[in-house]
């Protein structure tokens, strides 16, 4: 009798096995570094799609209150015609407007429903204490508290952003809808990192060569593809991300319409991406313990990282965090790290 294969799950998981991406790197050293970036990056923005027109930022703060040593802001600003951008921005009561301060761009991941509340240490509801308990989450806080300014923002279809009132998974319906338009929700995300970066350079309290970016899950993917577009990202921490599709995404489905664009792993994967960002300094945070990525596939993106970082002369650029613990934030290098480097 022939062999018949019915099932999806199965026709991916074969798929995938012997898949390669195109634009992978697989050179040696600084001149077949330098081509790949070039070719690697052009072909990356034309997948990503068009970005929307800027308009201008028409930034408020709603309201700045104290927060024991912090000042805990509402911050909104138009991102482009038809797109609001809702942030809490934190900083040390001391900081000084005096344009000498490092500022740190703060990504959430998933849920959805919780969106960048607990990374800002806003604790109003048990859900907010449970995922700040459960993932180490309030890292925009801590990092102001260790002297930062931190900003984050709502990413869409997340938090504030997300208005299809729990009748499908936000991330997935608004990929679809973008889809048949050409436009994705992960580039559209980037356009608000990349517009959050231009709020940062207005605030009096920054110096606009000193901004970094972090987050964790969906905020490391966030965080990896912002920061190899965005030159002003000066360094990053990608925190449980950088592992290939072909585990996390084909194998598992453990991915969602925000999180990919088209052709993405026909021509790279996740470790490519974050590769991009060389030579800036990269500080990438695995659990071992992590359910969402495993440590395995964690362990071989770093690997191809450092394959690229070695070939960009900036191996001293890049770091490792491997803990102990679950999908969260590792917190043991990262403040040392953005001290050192913005």
């Amino acid at each position: 009798m022939a062999n018949r294969h019915f099932g999806m799950t199965e026709y991916w998981i074969n798929r995938a096995k012997r898949w390669q991406p195109r634009m992978t790197f697989r050179g040696e050293g600084p001149e077949a570094w330098q081509a790949w970036r070039e070719e690697a990056l052009a072909k990356l923005l034309e997948l990503l799609g068009e970005f929307p027109e800027p308009v201008d930022l028409a930034a408020e703060v709603e309201y700045a209150v104290p927060d024991g040593e912090l000042i805990r802001e509402r911050v909104v600003f138009d991102s482009e015609e038809f797109a609001s951008v809702p942030c809490v921005v934190l900083r040390p009561k001391d900081m000084q407007a005096n344009r000498a301060n490092a500022a740190i761009i703060c990504c959430n991941g998933h849920p959805v429903s919780l969106g960048k509340d607990p990374v800002a240490g806003v604790r109003s509801e048990p859900e907010h204490n449970e995922a700040i308990a459960r993932m180490n989450y309030n890292y925009g806080e801590q990092l102001a508290k260790a002297g930062f300014l931190t900003i984050m923002p709502e990413l869409r279809g997340f938090g504030e952003r997300n208005d299809t009132f729990g009748r499908r998974d936000a991330c997935d319906i608004n990929y679809v809808k973008g889809s048949i338009l050409g436009i994705y929700p992960q580039t559209l995300n980037i356009w608000d990192m990349k517009r959050c970066v231009d709020y940062l350079e207005t605030r009096e309290e920054v110096d606009p060569g000193r901004i970094g970016m972090m987050g964790l899950s969906y905020g490391g993917t966030m965080t990896a593809l912002t920061a190899a577009i965005e030159p002003r990202i000066k360094a990053a921490d990608v925190s449980g991300y950088i592992n290939s599709f072909r585990g996390f995404g084909l194998e598992r489905g453990n991915f969602c319409g925000s999180q990919v664009f088209p052709e993405v792993f026909k021509y790279f994967d996740t470790h490519d991406i974050a590769g991009l960002i060389a030579p800036r300094p990269l500080l990438v945070e695995m659990a071992i313990y992590d359910d969402c990525f495993r440590i395995e596939d964690l362990l071989k993106g770093y690997e191809g990282v450092k394959r690229i970082y070695e070939a960009a002369g900036a191996g001293d650029h890049l770091d490792s965090d491997v803990f102990p613990g679950p999908h969260a934030f590792a917190g043991n290098k990262a403040f040392d790290f953005f001290k050192t480097y913005l």
